[in-house]
């Protein structure tokens, strides 16, 4: 039995330096592709995004607008796109007044 466990734990223990020297050599050659592509900061804030959610669009786009009224029954879809469209277009309108250099972008989700 003392054997069996004496072999066994040998076999192990090679396993596992096998695997340490796997994990050795695999970040040496991430070391060496970050050197290569010169990315130096690999450890970067995470970038900021802020999210901007339109709670009830179709009743925002009949509330402002008479096309909106007229549409928002028949095509939701596009009236949804079309108020968020705007709403973005009067952000930026505002950041800009402001003097607020900023990057806008609409997501489907």
């Amino acid at each position: 039995m003392i054997i069996f466990l004496t072999i066994t734990s040998l076999i192990l223990l090679a396993i596992s330096g096998l695997l340490l020297w796997q994990l050795l050599e695999q970040r040496k050659m991430i070391n060496n592709m970050l050197e290569n592509e010169d990315i130096s900061d690999i450890h970067r804030e995470p970038e900021l995004v802020l999210t901007l959610r339109v709670l009830d669009p179709i009743a925002l786009a009949k509330r402002e607008s008479r096309t909106g009224r007229a549409l928002a029954d028949r095509l939701p879809v596009m009236t949804r796109k079309m108020v968020y469209q705007e709403v973005m277009k009067e952000l930026e309108s505002e950041l800009f007044e402001r003097d607020i250099d900023v990057e806008m972008h609409i997501e489907y989700r």
